[in-house]
Formats: structure tokens, C-alpha cells, sequence
């Protein structure tokens, strides 16, 4: 990915061109710049996160760059409204409060844990199993029903990133 990122950096080297990147956070490569210092801020998944942003940013040496890394995957965002999964799944009302008590024991969807086999895709297919081979089409499709602004306002690092990339637009 690091070549991919350097090589677009170098073909466009344009003043008003910007490049991002939308990764998670759970099994970043190991020469990951400042992933073995960031160990120490894993109490602090915010900290942590925009630590490794930063590192990366510095790394790869150009300021038009703009790293994003989730701090989970993707289907930490549809935990912000998880009564969406009755558009797409029969008989929903189990899973949905099961999945709405694991929403609220967290301040942010953003924040909801890690691992390999608690991390929110998990956890979602636990509750819909079919969401398993449907993920593709109905996560977007469910990130679209619950809406930016809504997903915005529960995952602060998102909305952060977003609000950056918008800010490029005012200058």
C-alpha cells in the first residue's frame, strides 16, 4: 500500500491534489510506522489511532497525504443505529437488542473492541449469520440508511477525518 500511496504522490505532484486512505486498525503490518511505540497508548484507542496517523503522515514525507485508520472495521458505523438491520433481516428483534446493548456499553461505535473474533463484523454475523455472505451489499446499503450526519455525530474520529477533507475544499 506504502508504494501505491508514494508512487500517486509522485505522479501528481499538484499543490491542490490531496490523498487519503481508509484502513482499520486491527492487524497492521508489524513495520507499521510507530505501531511498536504505540502499544503504550492501547488503553487510549483515540490517542493511539491519531499517533499512527501521524507516524504515517511523517513517513511517507509528503503533507498532502492524509492518513485515515478506523479504529476498527467498517461495520463499527452501522453499530451507530442498529435498528437498520430490520430493513434487511426477518424477525431482527433479538439480534438488534442484543447488538443495541453492545452499542451502549461503549460512548462510540468506534470503540467497539478488536478483536479477532469480537470485532463488530463478528459479533453482527453472530447475531445475523447471513450477514456473512451479504456484508458487501447490505453494510453499505445499511450505512446509507442510517445517514453520514447520523454515523458522524456517534464516531468522532470519523467525523474528525471527514471535516478535514472538507476543509481542503475552503482554501
Amino acid at each position: 500500500m506504502q508504494n501505491d500511496i508514494d508512487r500517486r504522490c509522485k505522479e501528481d505532484s499538484g499543490t491542490d491534489v490531496y490523498f487519503t486512505t481508509m484502513i482499520d486498525l486491527y492487524a497492521l503490518h508489524s513495520d507499521f510506522p510507530g505501531l511498536d511505540e504505540s502499544g503504550d497508548l492501547r488503553f487510549d484507542p483515540y490517542k493511539r489511532v491519531t499517533s499512527l496517523e501521524g507516524r504515517w503522515q511523517e513517513a511517507t514525507g509528503d503533507n498532502r497525504f492524509i492518513p485515515f485508520i478506523q479504529l476498527h472495521e467498517f461495520e463499527a458505523y452501522l453499530f451507530v443505529k442498529v435498528a437498520a438491520f430490520a430493513e434487511f433481516f426477518e424477525h431482527p428483534e433479538r439480534g438488534i437488542a442484543k447488538l443495541e446493548k453492545m452499542a451502549g456499553d461503549v460512548d462510540s461505535p468506534e470503540l467497539i473492541d478488536e478483536g479477532q473474533n469480537t470485532a463488530p463484523s463478528k459479533r453482527i454475523i453472530a447475531e445475523f449469520p447471513a450477514y456473512r455472505r451479504l456484508k458487501t451489499s447490505v453494510g453499505p446499503q445499511m450505512a446509507a440508511l442510517i445517514g453520514l450526519p447520523t454515523i458522524r455525530s456517534k464516531c468522532p474520529h470519523f467525523d474528525s477525518w471527514l471535516s478535514r477533507l472538507e476543509r481542503l475544499g475552503c482554501g
